[in-house]
């Protein structure tokens, strides 16, 4: 409900904005206070879709979290599997031990991932200002994404693909055609998205100093990604923190200094050109070789072994019920998420579950910003920082 006062002979008001607003991108309930449209002060609620991920990794096995993985960005679960799976590789102390065919396949999976959440960000973003061809753009070529997705392990949304100590299978025949065809079509596809957009009057004003964060202030909240990135912060995990073969792999990190919504936008429309690139250097450089570890302290043994070797059978059983025995001690791994920095943080007490597993979700810290970048705006603005933001509740609110 709404609800009005009086302060110092000034009209002010109180705005819910969501929780089931469709703009808001998921269950956020938005606080304004205005004076006419300007908004005073802002105060973003969440925690509606609260499901408990870190205390039921808890009372999981490595492996059989996995899955739930999957659920935080949804849009990005590809992305989500990695980071997880290299930070529990660190803990057991195998991360230098992963197949490089499989660390390729991880990258590949990895950057179409990032497309595909760009994709869905500029579809949506677009679609909240009024820009509705774009919407119908951006969805044609991430079904390209889907179909190769679909092709590797069977799945549309949510994979589980990407595993503790490499990937679950082997790229299918026909995957490599598809991802060449892949990159020489986006490119011109990506112009497309410029042209109806970057200058665009309408999208100008709509995004042109408006939701303004500083690179002081972008730091001081901790938000990463893109977000920071587009407030002049030169800082990418893949290159500054590198992991898996990104150091193999040669692409620019897009900067822009101005920190409004559309210094964000220009941001990740690089970042799709930059991503693209990386994935014509995985066509290239792809070695032959196994996907997996070849240690069954830590992955399951093959089926055909399963079914013939009882000693096989029974520490396959164990593995199942008891999880991996991961060494005691902690790990902090963060990797470059499409929204900014998702860190995984594991305490191990030499049992095979986590004793404590935290999860540093991007969507959480980048709108935690978002009263300062609303500060002396206008109601419509919301709308225009929420986009540019592009977080997801499930993994917010994990």
């Amino acid at each position: 409900m709404n609800k009005t006062y009086e302060v110092d002979n000034t009209r002010e008001v109180i705005l819910n904005v969501g929780p089931q607003h469709p703009a808001t991108h998921g269950v956020l309930r938005y606080v304004l206070k205005l004076d006419g449209e300007r908004i005073v002060e802002s105060d973003p609620q969440v925690g509606f879709l609260h499901r408990g991920l870190e205390k039921l990794a808890e009372n999981m096995t490595y492996q059989q979290f996995n899955p739930y993985t999957d659920r935080l960005d949804y849009l990005a679960a590809m992305n989500n599997n990695f980071a997880y799976d290299i930070a529990v590789e660190k803990l057991l102390g195998i991360d230098k031990d992963i197949p490089p065919r499989a660390e390729y396949i991880r990258v590949i999976m990895a950057e179409l991932g990032r497309i595909a959440s760009h994709l869905v960000w500029l579809a949506t973003h677009a679609l909240d200002i009024g820009a509705m061809t774009v919407f119908l753009y951006c969805f044609r070529e991430r079904e390209y994404i889907l179909d190769m997705y679909e092709m590797a392990c069977g799945n549309r949304l949510t994979y589980n693909y990407i595993r503790i100590g490499g990937v679950a299978r082997d790229l299918p025949e026909g995957f490599m055609d598809k991802l060449k065809e892949f990159v020489k079509l986006f490119p011109p596809r990506l112009k497309e998205y410029h042209t109806l957009l970057s200058k665009n009057r309408i999208w100008l004003k709509r995004t042109k100093d408006v939701g303004y964060i500083s690179r002081e202030d972008a730091i001081n909240y901790g938000i990463a990604g893109p977000c920071t990135r587009g407030s002049g912060v030169d800082w990418d995990l893949r290159r500054d923190v590198p992991y898996s073969v990104y150091p193999e792999l040669d692409f620019e990190v897009p900067v822009y200094p101005e920190g409004d919504v559309y210094a964000r936008y220009l941001v990740r429309m690089d970042e799709m050109l930059q991503s693209n690139r990386i994935l014509e250097q995985c066509i290239e450089k792809i070695p032959d070789g196994p996907v997996m570890i070849d240690d069954s302290r830590y992955v399951w043994d093959a089926k055909e072994k399963l079914m013939t070797e009882n000693f096989s059978l029974m520490k396959h059983f164990v593995k199942v019920v008891k999880g991996i025995k991961a060494p005691p001690g902690e790990v902090y791994v963060g990797s470059e998420n499409p929204k900014g920095e998702l860190g995984f943080y594991i305490y191990s007490d030499g049992e095979g579950k986590p004793y404590r597993l935290k999860i540093r979700s991007p969507s959480f810290i980048n709108i935690s910003a978002m009263p300062k970048m609303l500060k002396g705006g206008y109601i419509a603005d919301v709308i225009s920082v929420i986009g540019s933001l592009d977080f997801v509740f499930g993994e917010c609110d994990r």
